[in-house]
């Protein structure tokens, strides 16, 4: 059984995924569309898709597409993924979910009413931190989970101009000054992918920027932001707490690892930087970095990476790690490139076994709101001075 896809948006990121999605045995014909339509025939020509649609929404009332993968603006998801699920498609979007509360009630509320498969894209779900960490909680290793760490430290001089002066074209500094709140999903949902709980409450603190390069000009910015760095400390049910950092302007090597995170429980801790990882309990020290050490699938200099910023083509290369187990993934995808640590091949095959097999995704619409919503609400915080707000939630997925 398989079913067609349309890529929506032909830019960096989105051609890493056509190539998976066409390799699936589970896809049948993938076809693209994208506001620039020469963008869209270039990816349709040089990987050879099924084809192009001159829009959206003509992709959308198309009876040869089933599905639609989402790989455009952060701040147009919400809105293009209630398009797709209310035209009849199966939906995969990349992160964030949407930048609303609203946004994203009406996402559930969509799926609920159609029967369809949302799923969110977030590479941090099968992070190698956080996929032994998950293993670990299972088996009880940390004793009490108490507190965790979700870091997404990503400095704008290593590769994020040309990415913003890339998909936002003169007015690009407008978008870049995005909000790093609402893109939480990184660190939140590497820290919950792990630790089934969820936020229910948040205090954040933002740090306005200084460069004055006009980035992060609430005088220039779209989104009426002045602030690069912030940090937000959450409450979660159950008792307990985890922070994480949304850092844009920071001495740190984000080309080697730009997620990272710590779980501290009763018996045992975990703590990963950017070339270290530990493992510690009450006897000692076992460094554990080899086994979550993703090892690259294709070499930085590729000619097909020749459009991406040097400093943003780890998220492009990085294979699996030790921890991952690949023995569910189709064997098509052995000898194709990975990335973001490893969790492409697995994100892909999540959406395609789910929309198949009609089961629920990994990260479902119910699972996207615990990794989304939590920033949405650190974010308004942050710009009441860190006042203490409640995070509402939408529940488990039924099943």
């Amino acid at each position: 059984m398989t079913f067609s896809i349309g890529i929506v948006g032909a830019g960096q990121f989105s051609g890493q995924f056509a190539t998976l999605f066409q390799a699936h045995p589970g896809v049948g014909d993938v076809y693209v569309t994208d506001l620039l339509p020469e963008r869209a025939a270039q990816l349709a020509s040089a990987q050879g898709l099924a084809g192009t649609f001159p829009s959206y929404q003509a992709m959308l009332e198309s009876e040869e597409v089933d599905a639609v993968a989402i790989f455009t603006q952060r701040w147009t998801h919400g809105p293009l993924v209630l398009q797709g699920l209310n035209a009849g498609k199966h939906v995969y979007s990349a992160v964030p979910m949407a930048i609303s509360t609203e946004e994203i009630a009406a996402i559930i509320d969509a799926v609920k009413a159609t029967g369809l498969t949302y799923m969110m894209g977030e590479t941090s779900e099968y992070n190698p931190a956080t996929v032994h960490a998950r293993n670990q909680i299972a088996e009880g290793a940390f004793g009490r989970l108490f507190y965790a760490e979700g870091d997404y430290v990503h400095d704008m001089d290593l590769g994020f101009y040309d990415a913003y002066q890339y998909s936002g074209g003169e007015n690009w500094k407008a978008t870049a000054s995005y909000p790093p709140l609402l893109y939480p999903t990184h660190a939140v949902g590497g820290v919950l992918g792990a630790w089934k709980t969820h936020a229910v409450s948040v205090s954040a603190i933002g740090v306005v920027d200084d460069r004055g390069d006009g980035v992060f000009d609430k005088d220039v910015s779209q989104f009426g932001n002045d602030v690069s760095n912030a940090t937000a400390l959450f409450e979660v049910a159950g008792g307990g707490s985890f922070r994480t950092n949304e850092f844009r302007r920071v001495g740190y090597p984000s080309h080697i690892r730009e997620s990272r995170f710590r779980f501290f429980g009763t018996e045992a801790s975990m703590e990963q930087l950017a070339t270290v990882a530990l493992w510690q309990d009450k006897q000692g020290v076992k460094d554990i970095s080899e086994l979550l050490e993703p090892k690259p699938t294709m070499a930085p200099d590729d000619p097909s990476l020749q459009h991406i910023a040097p400093e943003l083509r780890a998220a492009f290369t990085s294979g699996s790690a030790p921890v991952h187990d690949r023995a569910r993934l189709p064997r098509e995808f052995d000898s194709l490139h990975n990335g973001h640590e490893g969790s492409h091949h697995f994100l892909v095959d999540d959406f395609v076994t789910a929309v198949n097999d009609r089961t629920l995704p990994s990260v479902n619409a119910w699972v996207a709101a615990r990794y989304t919503l939590p920033g949405i609400v650190a974010h308004e915080s942050a710009r009441q001075g860190g006042v203490r707000l409640e995070i509402p939630d939408f529940g488990d997925a039924p099943q």
